[in-house]
Parts: structure tokens; sequence; C-alpha cells
């Protein structure tokens, strides 16, 4: 009896308490998505950039290419840029080096996976910014089959144990860099491969038990099923919605301390994903040029008409004003032959001039004569060796983890609920690839239209050279009638003076 009276009267309290903590949690939420709110329109509100300029398709002193990772992107850096830049004109940090130094006299390229906060670190009124953007399916899919074509092929190894020892003294033999150190592989990539061990050792220590389906994305036995892979938190962070966080600069690499709160905030109330793409679309109008993967050929012959060419023409002048300062010092040495101190001044304004604009390389010398369509011509001879060596790189290390082998015909054995999943979670990166398909269509319309404004114009410089050519003519007959004068002048002084001598 006593203690039912005990129960009834403790009864309430309990309730009490539940109801308490229940309503404690509810303003903490809601507290916390205030927080969150008021952190992402913050950001957003100090992240959004200046005025789209009427310029924005003119080339800019320095080109960053920002790479979003399994878009074409690296064939872009082989194909194109390499046969635009000479490698002194490439900002450290270009895939193969890590350190980034702004001030590099020169510097001309930066082509990174670094995210768009990396722009704190550039002269921003002279950089031109170009990006590839991929179907986000097509993406996740890529960055899955990467990861796992990479991490196959530490399997040579007997273990992780003897992978590190070797890893160790490679490094510090070959002294360079490799994918692992590189974003986002490098978080990837060691994911992948640990779970590609431990599943090795369990179908070793099962013997011939195990039992292995004919989807390759969905072997268990062998590697990390697509589903687990999607839904890990390592995906949520690094490959959903990629593109947009690598393009607002909110990537877990960002340069930036408060990016990551913000990155954070979104992750945990997708509503406020919203206020990052809306900065996103702003920074990809203000862009010089957005391809697209899915157009490949299009997109290809739009980045040697609209940014190729104009490469081309600034290193064509930078050849030239090279070349007419080191004229000009030589011509302004010649004119005080006598002042040996005015002389070395001289020389070391040259040698200062020099400094700062180097003298043209091979690579500048073959992009002198180079232009769009030869640039096409190189870029498609490349690529087709490069995408060989791609492919038996790939079916070499995909070898070590049969019968798994990521085909077209295996992609569409996909079921279509995680097709459906995968666009869920990579809802952002949806909405942004749409916006950069009308961006695109665009880009491709200011095409045409320079194309066929180029024979007036080809026609306008002819008429103007038709007028420029004589004047030159003129000077040149005028320069050399006043030498003749000068001439006879002194020979006609020079008879009267014999002639006086002679009386």
């Amino acid at each position: 009896m006593r203690c039912l009276i005990l129960e009834l009267k403790l009864g309430p309290i309990l309730l009490l308490l539940i109801c308490a903590t229940i309503t404690t949690k509810a303003a903490a939420n809601g507290d916390g998505y205030k927080q969150c709110e008021h952190t992402v329109k913050k950001w957003a509100f100090s992240s959004q950039d200046s005025e789209i300029k009427d310029d924005k398709h003119v080339m800019r002193n320095l080109l960053f290419f920002l790479h979003v990772p399994r878009t074409g992107g690296r064939t872009y850096f082989h194909c194109f840029l390499k046969k635009l830049y000479a490698n002194a004109q490439e900002c450290p940090r270009s895939y193969d080096k890590l350190r980034f130094d702004p001030r590099k006299e020169n510097c001309r390229l930066l082509s990174t996976h670094d995210d768009y906060s990396m722009m704190v670190k550039l002269p921003k009124e002279q950089t031109s910014v170009v990006t590839i953007l991929r179907n986000p399916i097509d993406r996740v899919f890529s960055t899955y089959e990467f990861s796992v074509e990479v991490a196959a092929r530490f399997l040579v190894h007997r273990d992780l144990t003897s992978l590190s020892r070797m890893a160790k003294r490679a490094r510090l033999k070959a002294g360079g860099v490799s994918t692992l150190d590189i974003w986002p592989w490098k978080y990837l990539v060691p994911w992948m491969r640990e779970d590609l061990f431990a599943r090795r050792d369990a179908r070793i220590s099962k013997g011939q038990s195990y039992i292995i389906t004919n989807d390759s994305y969905d072997m268990e036995e062998i590697l990390m099923p697509l589903r687990d892979y999607i839904n890990d938190p390592i995906a949520r962070e690094i490959i959903h919605n990629g593109a947009t966080f690598q393009i607002a600069g909110l990537t877990n690499n960002s340069y930036l301390a408060e990016s990551h709160e913000v990155h954070r905030c979104v992750l945990k109330y997708q509503s406020l994903g919203q206020y990052v793409l809306e900065v996103v679309k702003k920074r990809l109008d203000s862009m010089l040029y957005v391809g697209l993967t899915e157009n490949h050929r299009e997109s290809a012959t739009m980045f040697a008409n609209l940014v190729g060419a104009q490469v081309i023409a600034q290193l064509t002048k930078s050849s030239l004003n090279s070349d007419f300062s080191i004229a000009n010092g030589s011509e302004q040495r010649s004119l005080l032959p006598n002042s040996k101190s005015d002389a070395n001044h001289q020389e070391n304004n040259s040698y200062r001039k020099l400094k700062k604009v180097s003298s043209p390389s091979k690579d500048e010398a073959e992009n002198s004569n180079m232009d769009a369509g030869k640039l096409m011509e190189a870029y498609e001879s490349c690529i087709s060796s490069l995408r060989n060596s791609q492919s038996e790189r790939r079916a070499k290390s995909l070898k070590r983890i049969s019968p798994a082998n990521f085909t077209k015909e295996a992609r569409r054995k996909v079921p279509e609920q995680l097709l459906q999943e995968i666009t869920s979670l990579n809802s952002l990166d949806m909405q942004l690839y749409s916006y950069a398909q009308n961006i695109f269509a665009k880009q491709q319309a200011l095409m045409a239209q320079n194309m066929e404004n180029l024979p007036s114009t080809l026609d306008e410089r002819a008429h103007n050279n038709s007028y420029s050519l004589p004047s030159r003519k003129v000077i040149v007959l005028a320069t050399t009638s006043l030498l003749v004068l000068f001439f006879v002048f002194h020979f006609v002084n020079a008879r009267r003076r014999t002639s006086k001598v002679k009386l």
C-alpha cells in the first residue's frame, strides 16, 4: 500500500522531468538552428562578390583552374594548359606541387583541387576563374570507382604494416608527391584501402566458403558496396554536393576558419544549403568559362576559343614586350658610350626588367605559332594517348579485385532506388548542374556570335593595315630622302672648299 502511494506521488514528478527534458532539447534544437542560420547568412552576405563586370569573358593575368574532382579536369590540365603555359609560368601547388606562393615571378597558371577559398591568396582583380562541372550522379560513381582503383594498387603488399614501410621508403627515395597527397584522395583512398585489406583478410580466413554476386557495385566480399559508400559520414562530408561546397570554399580543405562551421551547419540543416547555392551560382556567373563533362567535344572547342585563344594572345604580347625591352636597353646603352656610370646604370635597369619579364622559353616560342585550331589538334592527339594510358592502368589495378569490374553495363544494373538516393544526397549539386547547363548554352551562343563577327573583324584589320602600311613607307622614304640630302649637302660643301683651295 505504501509502495502504491509512493508511486502515485513520484509519477507526476517523473512525468514533469520527462516533459522538461523534451522541452529543453527542443529549445536547444531551435536555438541550434537559429545559430546556424545566423552563421550561414553572415557567411553568405560576406561572400557575395561584387557586381558582375561586363568584361568577365576577357582573360586576366592569372588563370585559376578550379578543378572539381572527376570532371575530366586533369585532361584539360595536360592536354590544354600544359600546351599553353611554360613550366616556369605554373604557380606552385599545381597538382604536383604542394606549396603555394602567389608572389612567384611570372606565375600565370594555378590548377588545383583547392576550393574557392584559395582566392584569398590571389590578386582577385587580376584573376580569371574557370571550372568544369559534371552530372552529380555520374560524378559520385566516378569518385567511388577511382577510390577503389587507386586503393587496389596497394593490394600487392602483404598487409598494411608492410605497405606503410614500403610507402615511407618510396617517398624518401622519390622525393615527389602522390595521389595520397592531393585532396580529396588523401582522405578517400586510405579509407577505401583499409577496407579492401580488411575484406581480403576476411576472405582468406573463410577459405572458399563465401559467395560473390555478379554486381560489381554490390560485391560485399570483395569491396565496399556502393550503398555503404554513399551513406558513410566521410562521403557525406567530402563527396555529396562536392561541387557546390568546393566553389563555395566550404570543403574540409578550406583556407578560411569560418568555412568549417558553415559546412557543419549546412550538413546538419539541409535547408540552409540554399544560401550557399545562391553564392555559388553568382560565382559561376562571374567565371571566364564553365565547361560540362557530358558535352565533352563542345566544351573542349569552347575552351580553345574562349580561353586558349586569349592565353595565346597574352603570351605573344608578353614575348613581344620582352623583345622590345631587350632592344630598348641596347639602344639606350649605345646612346651614351662616353659615360661609364650612366652605362652601368642602364645595364642594371635592363637586368631588372629582364627579371620581371622572363625571356621567351622554348615552350613560349612554340605557343607563339599556335592558334585555337592548332590547339584543338594538339588536344585531340594528347587526349587519345592519355586515355589509353589511363585505361591500361585502370585495368591493371582492377585485376587485383577481380571479378569486380566497373563498366557501363554494370552501372546500368544499379537499382533505381540507389540512384534516387544519390540524387537526394546531392540535391544542391543537381540544382547547380542545371544552372551550369544554362550558362553553357549562353557561352555557346556567345562563341557562335564571335565566330560570325570574325570575318568582319578580319576585314576591318586588313582595312586598317592598308592605311598603316603606306604611312610606314612614307616614313622610310622621308628618312632616306633626308639622308640623301644630307650627304649631297656635305658633298657640295666639300667641292666648294676644294675649289677655294685651288684658287
